[in-house]
């Protein structure tokens, strides 16, 4: 099996097709605020308690739900209308952050319950999206549409931290409250102009009500996502690597700002900066993905994705010797959101392609899930291993999980039912 891919012919842009630059736009506008939201809650427990773990914490209310019921939420994204699903989501995120508006030092509690229920909410809208785009695009199209999307939330990255925090020092968190839950009224509106789309001949709405008669169980319809992971080897193969992505990514969260303070010399602001510029290189990795992934199968983009992260990893964390220069590093994270990109789109690719249509949200959840307790694991083991070794050292060893990750992603995503053009199989 080779690599590449027949050159395809001229194909218009997924931009220019309505329902997909409607439902495009609509995942910029909830991720904008998002990343709003995501800036101003930690901001906030600081500013009310003064302590590192009361921000800290808003991070473990977001991250526990999503741990505990990610993979049945997906069941629910595969029962229901994929369409209905996001808008419906996108009202209740927006209704549901009206209680911020009477958080303070006394009531702190209301900011951790928030962030939990739309953590919650976030782990449904985030499978249906990834779901609907095989709907919205033709087969010959599903990775540049896919790429499209990762430019979306790199954009949204780029423009919602920042405004995150200086919408908050201006107006506070009511200010930041409104403004996203305005968002999420617009994402709802787009989507809701949006028309369903057409699987197999036949309109998404029309295909559900089909499936619902003869659908199995809750409990066994999640149990049959995990024996999907199981049984179809590339989705096996991609667990794998997004556990050992994703681990590798809880080491960088903790240690990267020990390395920045203590090899660099720097401080809060730089620490902000180097982790901001790297959406600079996402916006470009998810157009140059786009049009790689019409000449090159997906495991191209997956396996040497992380081979070139991991090198530009390897020269930056052993370059503290050479220079400390704040504008290098700089380079060197927008160069690296460059292949962090082309993995994540040419993943999702995979997974769309090889998964069968009915199962798609419980598979995207149940990986999602995973990979974020994988990402947990890291954290704390970072805290631990810090105590005892280098900081360099422990980073050459992160780089290293993700040559790993490259070199696994070449060897065991060759399979079949990733050529482009080629249906996914239903299970039998």
């Amino acid at each position: 099996m080779t690599d590449t891919l027949p050159a395809p012919g001229r194909l218009r842009s997924p931009l220019l097709r309505r329902d997909f630059a409607l439902v495009w736009a609509s995942s910029f506008v909830s991720d904008t605020g998002d990343w709003l939201l995501m800036i101003a809650l930690p901001l906030f427990a600081f500013s009310v308690t003064g302590s590192a773990l009361g921000a800290s914490t808003v991070f473990l209310a977001e991250l526990i739900p999503m741990l505990v019921l990610g993979s049945f939420l997906g069941v629910l994204v595969d029962r229901w209308d994929l369409r209905r699903t996001m808008i419906v989501a996108n009202l209740l995120q927006g209704m549901l952050l009206l209680p911020l508006l009477f958080a303070s030092a006394d009531r702190l509690w209301i900011v951790y319950v928030v962030a939990a229920v739309e953590a919650c909410l976030g782990a449904v809208v985030n499978p249906a999206k990834q779901a609907l785009v095989p709907r919205l695009v033709g087969p010959e199209q599903l990775g540049t549409g896919n790429a499209l999307m990762a430019v979306a939330d790199n954009l949204a990255r780029l423009i919602g931290s920042p405004l995150g925090g200086l919408v908050f020092a201006l107006v506070g968190l009511p200010g930041v409250v409104i403004v996203d839950a305005a968002s999420y009224l617009v994402s709802a509106v787009l989507v809701a102009s949006s028309r369903p789309g057409v699987v197999g001949g036949r309109e998404e709405g029309v295909e559900l009500a089909a499936r619902s008669r003869t659908s199995p169980r809750f409990f066994r319809q999640w149990l049959d996502g995990m024996s999907t992971i199981r049984r179809i080897r590339p989705l096996g193969a991609v667990a794998v690597i997004t556990v050992l992505s994703q681990f590798a990514q809880g080491i960088f969260l903790v240690l990267f700002i020990v390395y920045v303070v203590q090899r660099l010399g720097a401080g809060d602001t730089e620490v902000g900066l180097l982790r901001g510029v790297q959406a600079i290189g996402g916006v470009v990795g998810g157009v140059l993905s786009g049009m790689l992934l019409r000449r090159f199968a997906p495991r191209t983009l997956v396996g040497w994705g992380y081979l070139v992260f991991g090198a530009i990893s390897l020269v930056t964390w052993n370059l503290s010797g050479v220079t400390t220069a704040v504008w290098v590093y700089a380079g060197l994270f927008v160069a690296v959101g460059v292949p962090a990109v082309a993995t994540m789109s040419g993943t999702i690719t995979i997974v769309q392609r090889v998964t069968p249509p009915d199962a798609l949200g419980r598979v995207i959840a149940s990986v999602t899930t995973v990979g974020g307790a994988a990402q947990g694991a890291g954290l704390l083991v970072a805290g631990l291993l810090a105590e005892r070794f280098d900081v360099v050292a422990i980073l050459n060893g992160q780089a290293g999980v993700y040559l790993l990750c490259g070199v696994l992603g070449l060897a065991l995503l060759g399979e079949r039912p990733m050529v482009a053009r080629r249906p996914a199989r239903a299970l039998q």
